[in-house]
This record gives C-alpha cells, structure tokens and sequence, in this order.
C-alpha cells in the first residue's frame, strides 16, 4: 500500500511538473530598469514589482499562486483606482490576477498577463473585508444570466459600473475584457456620457471579473501594443454578433503552440534557468 502511495505521488508530482512552465520557475523579480517585452500574450518582464499584499483599499486573492507581480505603471494603476473607490465608497476592491515575478506564460488560466501589464479585477464589492479563507479560496460570482445575453439583475449594482467606468477613464489603459453582457449593460446604462466605452471590449467568459489592460510604458522599447479599438462606443451591430446564433458547422479554433519567445525573454530564460 505504502509503494502504492509513493508510485501515485511520484505521478502527481510528474503531471504538476509537465504542467508547469519554465517561467514558473523564477520566484523573484529579474533585477533592472523596468522593462516590459514582447506582447502581451507572448512576452516577460524586467524590474517587474510586487503589489503590497496589505492596504486598507483593497484585497489580493489567492495570494499562494504568487501572481501578484507587475510593471510599476501596473501597480500604481490598482492604487490609485482602489484609493478612488474607496473615496467613493464602493466597496472593498478585489485584486485577482496580475503576472508572475518574471511575466511569461502561465501552466493555466491565461494566454496573456505575460508582460506585466495585465490584472483581473472581480466585480464584487464587498462592504466589509474577507477572512484570510475567503481570500484563498474565493467564490466568485456569476453576474451573467444563463441565456448569456442579460446580467443577472439582482447581482448586478451600480457600484460596479461605476469601478469599470473609473478604470476606463485612465489614460494608462487601453482595454477592458468583460462578458458581453455585461458590456451590453453597461452600454444601457451610460447615458450621454459614452467615450469610455470604447475601450470596454466584449470577450469570452469573464463573467465575474473585468481584464484591465494597460499600454506600453514609454521605457520599454521592446513592448508591443495593441492596435487602437476601432472608432465609437462599440454598443451597436459590434456588440450585437455576439449574441447571434452560431452557423452551422462552427467549431472552436483549435489551440495553437505557444509561438517562439521574444530574443530578449528566451535569454532571460537561458541565463535565470541555469
């Protein structure tokens, strides 16, 4: 039975293994000037800085994974919003993933958040703070009816608009991910004020939680940028394909390998991996 147990953990810590990726594997921020290379779902990080784990304004969930780490632009960026939702009195801001010490791709989870530069924020605003438990185990919750073309209203407030909106009126970001219903809301409940909503951009999933992404810091030569969102608040025959019914026959894109590294991450890797 004892063989039998050790053979069984011998396989496990072989499966863990072969899903995890080499960047996995850097524990500590590479020392240097900040410099966010490549783009931003195939890319790493120099001189990346980790998010303080305590302030009064927000919470950091799942804290074991370690995915806490980004460029400094990054991190000022989730102080000054939480600091302004707290002023505003919306809630308690929960910080979910950001990068790893050294950016790259993750075993799971995600194709980007590879350059530090990237942060699912959930649109849950607690009144009061979570238990340590709470945090390291976090429940999210489903702000998209069954049908996925409505929110659910009674999980929907106007405090998590308003989070969006804030985030969206930062000159740093360039994009935000969320479920297209949840855009289409959004999109209902902007009124006259609609020139942020350019940048809230439908995606699959992201039911519970809004992907805030930023630009290209101006150091970093070697980062790639997105190309700008097309033109108008995307609230019209854009946001509408969405919810058409798939054409016969359709089937899901198929994974791709992982594209070669950028020259400067893949000798990152080569000299931090010795």
């Amino acid at each position: 039975m004892r063989r039998l147990l050790l053979s069984l953990a011998a396989l496990l810590c072989s499966a863990v293994s072969l899903a995890a990726t080499p960047w996995q594997q850097i524990h500590q921020p590479i020392a240097g000037s900040p410099q966010s290379i490549g783009s931003f779902a195939n890319g790493c990080i120099v001189g990346a800085q980790q998010l303080p784990l305590n302030s009064p304004n927000y919470q950091v969930m799942r804290q074991d994974q370690r995915r806490y780490y980004g460029h400094p632009d990054l991190i000022a960026f989730i102080q000054h919003l939480s600091t302004q939702a707290h002023q505003l009195q919306l809630g308690q801001v929960l910080i979910g993933d950001m990068g790893m010490a050294a950016g790259g791709r993750f075993s799971s989870g995600h194709a980007s958040h590879q350059t530090g530069l990237d942060v699912d924020i959930w649109l849950q605003l607690p009144q009061s703070r979570w238990t340590a438990q709470q945090l390291l185990k976090p429940q999210p919750l489903d702000l998209v009816g069954p049908d996925d073309r409505q929110v659910i209203a009674r999980h929907w407030q106007p405090q998590i608009d308003s989070l969006i909106k804030l985030a969206a009126k930062d000159d740093d970001v360039t994009r935000i991910f969320v479920n297209p219903a949840i855009k289409k809301q959004l999109c209902a409940d902007a009124g006259s004020d609609r020139t942020w909503l350019n940048k809230v951009r439908p995606w699959f999933a992201h039911r519970a939680h809004m992907h805030v992404r930023l630009r290209c810091p101006p150091g970093s030569l070697e980062c790639e940028d997105q190309a700008p969102p097309p033109p108008g608040d995307g609230c019209g025959a854009e946001l509408e394909s969405w919810f058409l019914p798939k054409k016969p026959g359709t089937t899901p894109p198929v994974k791709k390998s992982p594209p070669p590294l950028p020259p400067s991450c893949q000798a990152l890797l080569d000299k931090h991996l010795l």
